[in-house]
């Protein structure tokens, strides 16, 4: 693996059916030692994580990190809440699109890039279930296309 490229540890597939995704951004994390060893053997679950901001801050909550084997009396509280590590000037711009225009921030994904554990955030607004139906029925459309065109090519 090359050092520029990422490895995705966990995905949240829920979150691009749940919400519109307008923007992604990626953050740091801060986190402990035992916690960067476990993210590394993949046991993360970020299904029912969301990020919210605090005093200038942004916090992921939620996020389940399975403690680390060998930690002993290092391991923390899996579920705890970790900071996001942003720039002012981009918690700033999230906090105003989060109060102005009733967005919510979801993590999407998170992977190791040059040694260092990232989170990809999303700026997301909620979907409705009619809206969920379309995306399903879209979904089921393309399929059905690809699968028509590659039955055609077999014939």
């Amino acid at each position: 693996m090359n050092k520029s490229e990422k490895k995705i540890i966990a995905n949240n597939k829920k979150a691009r059916h749940e919400y519109f995704i307008e923007d992604t951004i990626e953050a740091g994390i801060a986190l402990k030692g035992t916690e960067v060893k476990s993210i590394r053997q993949g046991k993360v679950n970020i299904k029912e994580s969301y990020a919210s901001i605090e005093d200038g801050e942004v916090f992921v909550n939620g996020m389940h990190i399975s403690p680390y084997e060998q930690g002993n009396i290092y391991n923390v509280d899996p579920l705890r809440k970790r900071k996001l590590l942003l720039h002012k000037k981009e918690i700033r711009r999230l906090s105003s699109n989060i109060q102005l225009q009733g967005y919510t921030l979801v993590p999407l994904s998170v992977y190791i890039r040059n040694g260092k554990v990232k989170i990809e955030l999303a700026l997301a607004k909620g979907k409705k279930l009619y809206d969920k139906r379309e995306t399903i029925a879209k979904k089921d459309a393309e399929r059905r296309i690809r699968q028509h065109s590659t039955e055609k090519y077999r014939e």
